[in-house]
């Protein structure tokens, strides 16, 4: 097993690493404080190509592999998941799902604003009454010949506020429950699309997570992905690569909190000695790096499998799983080794204990993971021992 990176793949993480320190850091804790969209550094974002990595060059995207769009959204989500949020959804659920699914005419006309930043797109599956349960979609598109007449609501939508472009989950067809689902394109300018007030989050303040309403939105029939029924399918095979990114960002979140612990150890004192040196520290340093390296393992070993074109539902489930979980707990212990400091936000590990819980919520909650991993391992899809051949022909 070979665990090195490729040139390529180190140049984008140093790129993203330099842009998170020297672009996004500086005005991090105040934006987060204000919930300040981050206007201008989403604009660079586009600019420098994060934000259509996995795209095709043809419709203007920097043609990367899976693998390097988790390398940049682990670093830059070691400083600001505003911004590394509002990168996942545009890449994961946006961009790949209308480039891997999407027609060529859609392709053409989309991509290309999406992939360079002058368009942010907005995935639209949860409802009031249908977050977990995605096939209780009460979003409704009535077909009207050449158009469909979308009516409904939309909540908890990341880019909501911003977005051009929003994929639309609604339901065509009660009587055929979940395969009479559909996925729609809507241009945000549609007449019929309002946008609520922006909602007062404990974290990742500064993104901007909308309800939308649509009130008998005209939708081009050729704005359809896919043939019909197909919507609840593209929801669950897109969602299911978009863990991988959060699963990245949670990663990220981890190993940002643990370098600012880390750091902080080193320099802060007590009983005559780096605190660091005293057992009680250096055991929780050690707790964490192990968990984050396991972590790590996991989320590059899904991206692997999606490079390779292997199946990687449940490597999905389980990255995102685990990784949301250590980001969680040891956030909660970099605040502990800062003690005091750690409780105010000049340190910055408050505000990634704040943004690591919603990784455990979004893009299907850790319940659900076990949901998806429990029905693969009870179909029998489990993880193999490497050497399974020989092992077997040893009688093993």
């Amino acid at each position: 097993m070979f665990f090195e990176l490729t040139e390529e793949q180190l140049a984008v993480q140093e790129a993203a690493r330099e842009f998170a320190q020297k672009e996004l850091k500086p005005g991090v804790i105040e934006r987060d404080s204000k919930q300040e969209y981050p206007t201008e550094q989403v604009r660079k974002m586009g600019e420098l190509g994060f934000l259509g990595m996995m795209v095709s060059p043809e419709y203007g995207g920097g043609g990367m592999d899976t693998m390097s769009y988790v390398l940049a959204m682990e670093e830059i989500s070691k400083v600001d998941n505003s911004c590394s949020v509002i990168m996942s959804v545009n890449n994961s659920l946006v961009c790949w799902g209308i480039e891997t699914y999407g027609t060529e005419a859609q392709k053409a006309k989309y991509l290309p604003k999406l992939a360079t930043g002058e368009w942010i797109g907005a995935f639209c599956l949860s409802e009031p009454e249908a977050g977990s349960d995605a096939t209780m979609q009460r979003t409704t598109a009535v077909d009207m010949g050449d158009h469909y007449v979308l009516n409904g609501t939309k909540n908890w939508i990341t880019n909501g506020g911003t977005s051009k472009l929003h994929l639309v989950m609604a339901q065509t067809d009660p009587e055929k429950g979940h395969r009479g689902i559909n996925c729609f394109i809507v241009e945000t300018d549609s007449e019929g699309v309002a946008i609520g007030a922006k909602e007062d989050k404990l974290g990742i303040r500064s993104s901007d997570t909308h309800t939308i309403m649509y009130t008998d939105v005209k939708v081009p029939k050729e704005n359809r992905i896919g043939e019909d029924g197909f919507g609840f399918k593209f929801a669950m095979k897109t969602l299911s690569g978009g863990r991988i990114g959060i699963a990245a960002q949670a990663l990220g979140i981890a190993g940002g909190a643990y370098e600012l612990a880390l750091n902080y150890s080193k320099e802060r004192e007590a009983f005559g000695k780096a605190i660091s040196k005293h057992q009680a520290i250096a055991f929780k340093l050690a707790d964490m790096a192990t968990e984050i390296e396991a972590a790590k393992l996991m989320v590059y070993r899904s991206a692997w499998l999606k490079d390779n074109h292997m199946d990687y539902d449940m490597a999905s489930s389980m990255a995102k799983m685990y990784a949301s979980e250590v980001a969680m707990r040891h956030t909660v212990e970099a605040v502990q080794v800062h003690g005091g400091y750690g409780f105010v936000k000049e340190y910055h590990v408050e505000r990634l204990m704040r943004d690591a819980k919603i990784t455990q919520i979004y893009e299907g909650t850790s319940e659900i993971q076990r949901v998806v991993i429990s029905r693969n391992i009870l179909k029998g899809q489990l993880y193999l021992p490497i050497f399974r051949d020989s092992m077997q022909e040893q009688g093993v």
